[in-house]
């Protein structure tokens, strides 16, 4: 689970040297939040691996140099900078003709830009949720997934996923209290440590 860790003692193995292990810890974490925000804005699935990849070596390459400052701003709105940029190079590399100022001004206007702010702040809810939602798979057992995912995710009828389930109502209800309430205060706990 990629709990081990808060974002910040991460930053700090990466910028240290300590990589192998924090690499493979960053991409366990991000990875799927990269390739998901790359995929919504417009880049072929077959090449999201490749956006990560560059995000990647470019965080290599400024890691010894950085120096997380939460007062400069969160660790999400970084990260998003640092995916837009290499989302932007791919598409002056593949074929948009850009000069590097144009390059620059675009990414200026992207950093303004709603619709992107909106699209990198529901993958990274997303991505909370994911995360604790395998939090969830090792904390409750089956039935209660079950119970949960068919009434509150899949908004079935609480006395028609009893009956599905072989469960009583009153047991779907508090698998849905017990796992929403356990789900709020992951989120919460992951959201408070990366900032």
């Amino acid at each position: 689970m990629y709990a081990q860790t808060t974002h910040v003692s991460l930053l700090q193995a990466l910028a240290a040297g300590n990589r192998s292990q924090a690499w493979t810890e960053f991409c366990e974490r991000y990875g799927e939040l990269i390739r998901a925000f790359a995929r919504r804005q417009g880049v072929q699935q077959s090449d999201c691996d490749d956006v990560l990849q560059d995000v990647l070596l470019g965080l290599t390459r400024d890691m010894p140099d950085f120096q997380y400052d939460p007062a400069r701003g969160r660790f999400r709105g970084y990260l998003k900078t640092v995916t837009l940029h290499v989302i932007y190079k791919r598409r002056r590399r593949i074929g948009d003709r850009l000069t590097p100022q144009e390059l620059d001004t675009q990414l200026s206007a992207a950093s303004q830009d709603g619709d992107i702010e909106s699209t990198w702040e529901t993958e990274w809810r997303n991505y909370h949720v994911r995360h604790a939602m395998r939090a969830i798979e090792m904390e409750f057992n089956e039935k209660d997934r079950q119970a949960f995912q068919h009434y509150a995710l899949h908004g079935n009828d609480a006395a028609k996923t009893a009956q599905t389930l072989g469960l009583n109502v009153d047991q779907v209800y508090q698998a849905k209290s017990r796992i929403t309430r356990r789900l709020s205060e992951l989120i919460e706990t992951q959201v408070n440590e990366e900032g």
